[in-house]
């Protein structure tokens, strides 16, 4: 069976990781390879090291406020790089609407706050494929 590859990614000025790191070992403790960019990404950098380590998705973590510019530029830069095809996932705190529009411009997955760590699982191998 493959083992799955993930970036994790921390964008923008937000120093709060322990959600990012949360997840990231789950992940690991859950079978995938897990890359994690560490804190002050920007959106090209997020990217740049999908590109580099070949992953199998990208997941995000905003707690700034910023989630639409993150998330949207993050999406139409991969496309441009040509890994379009790879699925973008986050969390934070997202304000519930502004989740639709995210996920109309191709974000996979959005989780808040409390979302049980077995449901984000569960949906990050769906999007995975």
């Amino acid at each position: 069976m493959k083992k799955y590859r993930v970036l994790i990614a921390k964008p923008g000025l937000d120093g709060h990781d322990r959600g990012a790191k949360v997840i990231a070992k789950f992940l690991q403790e859950s079978g995938f390879e897990v890359v994690y960019t560490g804190l002050h990404q920007t959106p090209e950098q997020i990217v740049t090291s999908a590109l580099q380590e070949a992953v199998d998705a990208v997941g995000i973590s905003v707690l700034s406020g910023s989630h639409n510019y993150v998330f949207t530029e993050v999406v139409e830069l991969m496309k441009a790089k040509g890994i379009g095809e790879i699925p973008v996932f986050g969390g934070g705190t997202i304000p519930e609407d502004d989740i639709p529009p995210l996920m109309e411009k191709g974000v996979k997955a959005l989780f808040r706050p409390g979302t049980p760590l077995d449901e984000i699982l569960a949906k990050i191998k769906e999007i995975i494929g």
